[in-house]
């Protein structure tokens, strides 16, 4: 195994999906919720994201190809999805539990597209076309399946951080939490409407 290409892609997809600051979003979506169902909300969003990463990688071009979708319409999509679960945490939709079922939030947004999102998924797609025969290939699945171990070991840790901030604390975590989750929507909607732009003049 490509001990090099494997330290590249963990880096890489471990600064994109970045554990610690997706903590106080995991914690403002699922601090109300028992912490069974808070830890079974971690492992199902990892998996999920684990499981569009993998089809991604394996089949993204084609993919994207068949269906005519670019990889800027792709990051639009997610900003805009983004948006509106920032707005539900920013007016306090999202603070009944009762409303939400775990497995959706596990599911949108924070397996799709927080921690598999238009970032991971374009720096795999990268990655791959770059792998050259079958040592590349599992130096990147290792490093894809390593992330994601990170990943839902501070998630599932994060319990302990739920006890201190009380109620009061997360209430607040969970406003902080959508005014970020707001701005990373924005530079995601931002950076495709570069792209469309770009590859406009470049066809012009």
């Amino acid at each position: 195994m490509d001990l090099k290409l494997f330290g590249e892609v963990f880096v890489t997809l471990l600064v994109i999906t970045d554990p610690p600051g997706m903590m106080p979003i995991f914690l403002a979506l699922t601090g109300p919720l028992p912490a069974r169902e808070r830890n079974r909300a971690a492992w199902q969003a990892v998996a999920l994201a684990l499981g569009v990463i993998v089809v991604f990688a394996v089949a993204g071009q084609t993919l994207l190809a068949y269906l005519h979708v670019s990889l800027p319409a792709l990051q639009a999509a997610g900003g805009l999805l983004l948006v509106l679960v920032a707005l539900e945490l920013l007016t306090g939709k999202a603070d009944d539990p009762g409303q939400q079922a775990t497995s959706n939030i596990a599911l949108v947004p924070l397996g799709t597209p927080l921690l598999a999102g238009p970032g991971a998924i374009v720096a795999t797609m990268l990655f791959v076309q770059r792998a050259d025969g079958p040592t590349d290939y599992t130096a990147i699945a290792a490093a894809i399946v390593a992330v994601m171990v990170a990943v839902w070991i501070v998630l599932r840790f994060s319990g302990g951080i739920v006890k201190v901030l009380r109620p009061g604390g997360i209430e607040v975590l969970t406003r902080i939490a959508g005014l970020l989750l707001a701005a990373i929507a924005v530079q995601l909607i931002a950076d495709a409407v570069a792209a469309f732009v770009r590859d406009y003049l470049q066809m012009g």
